[in-house]
């Protein structure tokens, strides 16, 4: 067959560059659709003898005369990965040891030993609590490979047995505080209200502690109060962890609206209101979560034991047996002791001649000449003495004269001062701000704020 002149030379130039029998069958094919779009054309025209030479582009991929193999590449083989260690999860019962978990996994006793006085971190062991975490994991012959447990919250601690000796190895895990907002109505009292909102009880307790000093909890609550908090919730890698503390919370309580923002100054954490005013009053108006008032303050009561009208100088608050009672505020303990009538009982002195007196406790946990702070605890409700039943008889003394400790006027604490005023109100506008969401447009409506 003959071609023109322009076609020789394309032909014979590219040829070199093919050396498998494809890429020839592959130039062949391409040739002759060359020559059949030539044919065609003549069919129609005559090709001028200045047309142009067909010139053939192809890529050979490593840019050589060299052919290209038709074998893959070798496949590069993974790096083997480390297996994961089996974890075997341990939680100390009650009465539990370590030397106890150790012989019931078959472990050496004496190894538990070397481990324990590895180090003060490691001696720590010596001193498990029930319901603590302790992992281990097994060699294959049963005997022990590494365990570890939590220092704190942040520090994990592992104990690797290796065939050279023990080694310590310390983990840091990573601490989030997420915020939770949480809003509720009451319709019968705050605990189910705050249950079913999803707070625990201890957050509960909180809330009501926060307030404790303008609200009663058991008499001044009504139907459709209302409850808004924002609070941490603390997340450790990732996991829920536990409740962390209130940041701010609002509660409206027959229709008056009590505002709460946690702020730290350098005597720790307190709450103020919006205005820098401390939460805190020098006395707390109940020194007890307590079911109910059993007897109110009056000067004629008939004494249910007695048989006779006897002035009743103080409020019984019904409470269970064991129920925490704390001291109403500052003070120095001036009497701490039993008698027939009194039970156990414990009188405060403060300040502005003040004396607050708690009875019938079923043990103190004061002594005489003891400074105490408020809230701390001082007694556990009982019914030593003259009593019929589980209960706390409080009473507020001013200047000698007894006064109805659920209407005196408890003053208030001091405000914040005024250089750190200006980082309080910027550090708790996010708080205050989201708390107005919470409580919707109709709150402001209402209170005129």
């Amino acid at each position: 067959m003959k071609f023109t002149p322009a076609l020789n030379n394309a032909i014979e130039h590219t040829g070199k560059l093919f050396a498998s029998p494809l890429a020839r069958y592959g130039l062949l094919f391409g040739v002759v659709l060359v020559i059949t779009g030539m044919a065609i054309g003549t069919a129609d025209s005559p090709v001028p003898a200045s047309s142009p030479e067909v010139i053939v582009s192809l890529d050979l991929g490593n840019g050589t005369d060299e052919p290209k193999s038709d074998t893959p590449p070798p496949v590069q083989a993974a790096e083997p990965q480390p297996e994961e260690l089996k974890w075997q999860d341990v939680t100390v019962a009650s009465g539990e040891t370590l030397d106890a978990i150790f012989r019931k996994r078959g472990y050496s006793i004496g190894l538990l030993h070397e481990i324990i006085n590895m180090g003060p971190e490691t001696k720590k062991l010596a001193r498990i609590h029930p319901g603590q975490l302790i992992q281990f994991v097994s060699k294959p012959d049963g005997s022990l490979e590494r365990m570890r447990f939590n220092i704190d919250e942040t520090l994990r601690l592992s104990v690797i047995n290796f065939e050279s000796g023990l080694e310590l190895e310390h983990e840091n895990r990573n601490i989030q505080r997420r915020h939770q907002m949480v809003s509720g109505t009451i319709d019968d009292n705050l605990f189910l209200a705050g249950n079913r909102a999803g707070l625990s009880d201890n957050m509960i307790m909180k809330l009501a502690s926060i307030f404790g000093w303008d609200i009663d909890f058991v008499l001044d609550i009504r139907k459709d109060d209302q409850f808004h908090a924002i609070y941490e919730q603390i997340y450790r890698d990732g996991e829920y962890l536990r409740d962390g503390e209130i940041l701010a919370a609002t509660f409206i309580n027959q229709g008056e609206r009590f505002r709460a923002l946690r702020f730290t100054t350098d005597d720790g954490d307190s709450f103020y209101t919006p205005e820098g005013m401390s939460m805190r009053k020098t006395f707390l108006r109940a020194p007890l979560n307590f079911s109910y008032i059993s007897s109110s303050f009056s000067p004629k009561r008939f004494h249910p034991i007695l048989k006779r009208v006897k002035a009743h100088n103080g409020i019984d608050y019904r409470a269970p047996k064991g129920t925490p009672v704390y001291a109403a505020g500052d003070g120095k303990v001036i009497r701490s002791t039993h008698s027939q009538y009194n039970g156990h009982h414990v009188f405060i002195q403060h300040g502005n001649n003040i004396v607050t007196k708690y009875l019938h406790f079923t043990n103190r946990t004061v002594k005489n000449g003891q400074r105490v702070k408020q809230g701390q605890v001082i007694g556990y409700v009982g019914a030593t003495g003259l009593a019929q039943a589980p209960h706390l008889h409080y009473e507020f003394v001013v200047n000698g004269v007894h006064r109805n400790p659920r209407t005196v006027r408890l003053s208030k604490a001091d405000p914040l001062p005024e250089q750190i005023m200006s980082e309080y109100k910027v550090r708790t506008k996010p708080l205050l701000d989201q708390l107005e969401i919470m409580e919707g447009p109709q709150m402001f409506a209402a209170s005129g704020q």
